[in-house]
């Protein structure tokens, strides 16, 4: 008898009886793959990692635990993950293929093996000898970092519970099969089961994991609903292939805040913590040259100061052309318009072009006077005053509304040199800064754009 196939979508998991162009459920194009169905009450698996014959208990009785963190050994990686490694937690960590995921997770694992305790680190991609030739590279030895070449899942949690390691990674969680799925490895069931397994094997006994995922060619995560709803915790790595640095981003966090940042710097050692990005990202930064702004932008507990520069120029063509890089396309054509409109600009002819230097990218409301100021700055060929930043968020009537952590801005600011702030009037609160830097509150854009070329 010929086995029941069902068509299931990779996107959102739906099943088909038939193979359809788009999934009736999600909508996606071309998502219907062929897979063999499961005879309903052929196995029966018990999905909890709570255990049997528990029931529901009060709030009142339950004993809250603080569990302590475990440091990986690098900061910036703890600053990402809310202060730590939090023991049975499920970590998701995503990237472009090349941008150092591996190379990050062999060097924390090193790390807590050389400190906490063995660490299990199982690869479907890479041989044992590939491992070793990167931790080689990396300077890894002495450490019990067990290595395992396996895709099998069983095989995976059967060295879990023999090794009870004090960490486990493993890379990647599209390479895992279960035998008891009869689909092919990467496929939504597939990822699904074996997240979910890991995930009961992390809080069954204790054990932080971090799993390692493909993305897709629009940057998310594939399988990225099933994969997101299951961890407790969602990292993305990102960076430009032609910058030196990487970016760690924290989108979910069950254990800390999300929208945290860490900023690595990829050298022939592997991936250096950088303490002090804002020095990083204005080491370039040429002094008084026109069409160039410093902003200062908050990534979720950590000031950063960036440089923002713009170009503006006569448009050879009929249509005038708008490019943005590091900020939102959109955003940017809603300043140029209010620079036309309330401040009097003509830019309607012009092309503009604006860059966030460094490749790192900025989506906070707060760097609009920024932009507007670098662009205006290239407009009237004039650079900004020295030592001067400025943020603030611009309104389609041309006011300049107040933003938060002004003051965690300002000290960041003035502990790189910079001596005035522009600022909103709505956060000028000279108790909370430094006397040696002066704030320049402004309502108004047209204000505030006097104020930095006076």
């Amino acid at each position: 008898m010929r086995p029941k196939t069902v068509f299931a979508c990779q996107e959102c998991g739906a099943q088909a009886q038939k193979w359809m162009g788009r999934c009736p459920e999600c909508g996606a194009w071309n998502s219907l793959v062929e897979e063999r169905a499961v005879p309903a009450g052929s196995e029966e698996r018990r999905y909890s990692f709570v255990p049997a014959g528990a029931g529901a208990r009060l709030y009142a009785e339950v004993d809250s635990v603080a569990a302590e963190r475990l440091s990986s050994g690098i900061d910036e990686f703890d600053r990402v993950l809310g202060g730590g490694i939090v023991p049975g937690s499920l970590v998701l960590i995503g990237g472009e293929p090349g941008i150092g995921k591996s190379t990050l997770l062999l060097q924390a694992a090193a790390e807590f093996a050389r400190t906490i305790g063995p660490v299990l680190y199982s690869s479907g991609e890479e041989s044992e000898h590939q491992i070793k030739s990167r931790g080689d590279r990396l300077g890894v030895d002495g450490a019990p970092l067990y290595l395992l070449a396996e895709t099998c899942l069983e095989r995976i949690l059967e060295e879990i519970v023999r090794l009870q390691p004090a960490l486990v990674i493993v890379d990647s969680v599209q390479t895992v099969f279960s035998v008891k799925l009869q689909s092919a490895p990467g496929s939504i069931g597939q990822v699904r089961e074996a997240a979910t397994q890991l995930l009961f094997a992390a809080k069954s006994h204790n054990i932080p994991t971090f799993l390692v995922g493909h993305v897709t060619k629009d940057g998310s995560l594939a399988g990225p609903k099933a994969l997101e709803h299951v961890v407790d915790t969602v990292l993305y790595f990102e960076g430009e292939r032609h910058h030196a640095h990487r970016v760690v981003r924290a989108v979910k966090n069950r254990f800390g805040a999300v929208s945290e940042l860490g900023i690595f710097e990829m050298t022939e050692r592997g991936l250096r913590p950088v303490p002090n990005p804002s020095q990083m990202f204005l080491a370039e930064r040429p002094a008084d040259a026109p069409g160039s702004a410093v902003l200062c932008s908050i990534e979720g507990s950590r000031p950063i100061l960036v440089e923002v520069q713009a170009l503006v120029s006569t448009s050879s063509y009929g249509n005038a052309r708008r490019m943005a890089i590091g900020i939102d396309p959109n955003r940017l054509s809603l300043l140029l318009a209010v620079l036309e409109k309330r401040a009097g600009f003509n830019l309607m002819a012009d092309d503009v072009f604006v860059n966030v230097a460094g490749g790192i990218e900025v989506n906070e409301p707060a760097a609009d006077l920024g932009v507007a100021a670098a662009v205006a700055s290239s407009v009237r060929n004039r650079p900004i005053r020295p030592g001067t930043a400025v943020f603030g968020e611009v309104g389609l009537a041309g006011e300049v509304r107040g933003i938060s952590q002004a003051p965690l801005r300002v000290r960041e600011a003035v502990q790189m040199g910079f001596f005035r702030c522009v600022l909103p009037s709505g956060n000028c609160a000279p108790s909370d800064v430094p006397d040696t830097c002066e704030l320049v509150g402004v309502r108004r854009l047209g204000e505030a754009l006097d104020q930095l070329f006076d």
